[in-house]
């Protein structure tokens, strides 16, 4: 495989609204509503990370979907930046809470863990 494996995720949310507002404010950056193609289930509902379609990396979207309930431990999402202590500086004033502070993963930069308004834990990741 000459690619990195991951070409999309979702995050799984209750309250679409809390959710985006809650990873705009930490992430610094607007999300923005998919447009849903016609004869879709109804009740679906997705809004976007910021994405470049021919850029590295993988896309997502928050994901607000009937039967499909959030917080669930089965996947984990690493965010990139900058500093992952200035986003994780920012959970809490989001409506958040950290899991586990910023720390060291030796040469392959730093993380910090949280949880969204939504229960879901994610992942903050720089190298510096």
């Amino acid at each position: 495989m000459s690619f990195n494996p991951v070409v999309w995720f979702e995050i799984y949310v209750q309250d679409m609204p809390r959710a985006q507002a809650f990873y705009e404010q930490v992430l610094g950056r607007k999300l923005e509503t998919l447009p849903m193609p016609d004869g879709d289930e109804a009740g679906l509902q997705m809004v976007a990370f910021p994405m470049e379609m021919d850029s590295g990396g993988a896309g997502g979207a928050l994901v607000k979907m009937p039967g499909v309930p959030s917080g669930g431990m089965g996947t984990l999402v690493y965010f990139g930046c900058e500093d992952c202590a200035t986003e994780a500086g920012r959970v809490a004033a989001a409506g958040g809470q950290i899991f586990k502070e910023k720390f060291s993963i030796g040469p392959y930069g730093f993380c910090a863990l949280a949880h969204d308004t939504e229960g879901n834990l994610f992942g903050l990741h720089s190298m510096q």
